[in-house]
């Protein structure tokens, strides 16, 4: 009870910040810019839509990597909480009121990671992420 009350925030992680839909994820591979953390390839795609959720996220393990389904299900798992715990560092405030987000996580190791790996490419991906989004800002 006491972790998902610190500071008023609840750690949630809802249908609607999930990357759903055939032509939302053609969109995000198509148009989105890229970049390696690993074990992660992070695609991220910003658009102007008026959707209730400002960032949605998409979890990718492929078969071609982890082989056996249990360890493709434990590595989603682990990502979603990860990004659960940590989607406050994603400052949401970047960006303007009807423009989104989608994030798409790419497993690229060949075997399991552990969660401490796998939090702090999170971390890391969802600061990277934040920083290009104010660099963009800047620019314009």
């Amino acid at each position: 009870m006491l972790l998902s009350m610190v500071e008023g925030q609840r750690f949630t992680f809802k249908k609607e910040e999930r990357v759903t839909g055939k032509k939302r994820m053609e969109d995000l591979f198509a148009c989105g810019k890229s970049f390696l953390m690993y074990p992660f390839r992070i695609v991220f795609y910003e658009y102007e839509c008026t959707a209730s959720e400002a960032v949605s996220v998409l979890i990718s393990i492929p078969k071609k990597r982890l082989k056996r389904a249990t360890a493709r299900n434990r590595m989603k798992r682990l990502v979603r909480e990860a990004y659960r715990l940590n989607k406050g560092l994603l400052q949401s405030n970047l960006l303007p009121d009807n423009h989104r987000i989608d994030i798409a996580f790419v497993y690229v190791k060949d075997e399991l990671s552990g969660y401490d790996i796998v939090e702090k490419s999170v971390c890391k991906s969802l600061r990277e992420i934040s920083n290009k989004l104010t660099i963009e800002r800047e620019k314009c």
